[in-house]
């Protein structure tokens, strides 16, 4: 299948035209690079690391850019962005016929200090793709990275015709534009990336000093919200600071409803040395313990209920189906053959692995109306359902 960067017959043609200097040969800027220049468009590269540099040239992202390079119709800047407004300022007056973009995660403070500095705002659109993985660097890169995400567009003062450009690029490369203000945007990232990083750090760095025995019974809950944990540490120092303020509001609010559940889960524990607190004890429970934690899980329930889809709008409901898959080669392809064969499409789908097993619990998300055909069908094929 051709993925956004490799456009096949019958395919609507790129409109981005090179050359593109990419700054910042980091996880975003090869990625697009690679996407870009899979579709034929020349790429130029600059990085101050020469060796992150190398990698994504030999990756085959671009070539590294020469002062014999004919000048850029668009340069992108994916450095961090604690240092995005600088290069953008560097950029925008050593090509004055180029539109210049960021791909920073943090927009109000980069987009001030440009207007601060006197940077033409008229072919400065800042810009951000709401891809990445917990990996960084070029060699995390993926041409389809960003197939399928949305890619938000500040362009707050920018030339209509410098602000399309950038939504062009969003689109070839498989995107969806979407249009915000800076402080729009800053405040949304806070809430849906910025604060999941850090409460997933907060909860990975409680698991250090546990002891395997306990380590061992962690189940796919845990790999599940701790997986960004393993992200860049200095990459997000940069990404939180840079956008202080609303990660710091947002933090005092998620205090206040710690401070609100400790309070009534605490108000439950027995005192050291009383009766309750021995094995076996039982009391009462302390008025409130049960309400806080309903309470925050039920106003978990309906903001989880409130993520999008994943065809965008609301979100349906679907029934799972577990399977348990052997740990062997070949045999999880054998189960979505199977699936494809019963005539069922797979909505969503995890694999989740407990520690010595020799076997995966698969569970499929599929159309309510889909479960019970196919766990029948999956029945007759020799596979073991796991009830509900």
């Amino acid at each position: 299948m051709s993925g956004p960067g490799r456009p096949s017959a019958g395919t609507p043609a790129f409109s981005t035209r090179g050359p593109i200097l990419v700054v910042g040969t980091g996880l975003l800027g090869t990625s697009l690079a690679l996407a870009l220049t899979a579709a034929g468009i020349e790429v130029h590269l600059s990085d101050t690391s020469p060796t992150s540099l190398a990698l994504a040239r030999d990756m085959g992202a671009g070539s590294a850019r020469t002062g014999d390079d004919a000048e850029p119709r668009i340069v992108v800047v994916a450095t961090p962005p604690d240092v995005a407004a600088s290069v953008v300022l560097r950029e925008l007056d050593r090509h004055p016929g180029a539109v210049v973009t960021d791909v920073a995660s943090v927009k109000d403070r980069v987009a001030a200090e440009v207007r601060a500095r006197g940077g033409d705002v008229r072919r400065y659109v800042g810009s951000h793709p709401m891809a990445g993985r917990e990996r960084s660097g070029a060699a995390a890169a993926d041409s389809d990275l960003f197939a399928g995400r949305p890619w938000v567009i500040v362009g707050e003062g920018s030339d209509p015709a410098a602000e399309l450009v950038v939504r062009n690029l969003a689109v070839d490369v498989g995107a969806t534009p979407v249009r915000m203000t800076a402080a729009e945007h800053d405040a949304a990232v806070a809430a849906v990336s910025h604060i999941p990083q850090l409460l997933s750090s907060l909860l990975a760095a409680r698991l250090e000093p546990l002891p395997e025995a306990a380590l061992a019974l962690a189940g796919q809950g845990l790999r599940d919200a701790t997986r960004i944990a393993a992200s860049d540490p200095r990459l997000w120092a940069a990404i939180v600071v840079g956008n202080a303020g609303p990660v710091t509001e947002l933090l005092r609010a998620v205090r206040t409803d710690l401070d609100a559940l400790i309070e009534g889960i605490s108000a439950a524990a027995p005192p050291p040395g009383s009766p309750d607190s021995a094995p076996g004890g039982a009391g009462a429970i302390a008025p409130g313990a049960v309400g806080a934690v309903t309470d925050v899980m039920s106003r978990g329930n309906a903001g989880r209920a409130r993520i999008p889809g994943k065809h965008g709008g609301a979100p349906r409901r679907y029934a799972e189906v577990q399977v348990l898959v052997p740990d062997s080669a070949g045999e999880l392809g054998r189960l979505f053959s199977d699936v494809g064969e019963a005539g069922v499409n797979i909505e969503d789908f995890s694999l989740e692995h407990s520690a010595g097993q020799r076997a995966g619990l698969a569970m499929l998300s599929v159309r309510p109306s889909s479960a019970q055909d196919l766990q029948e069908a999956l029945d007759a094929r020799g596979w073991r359902v796991v009830s509900g």
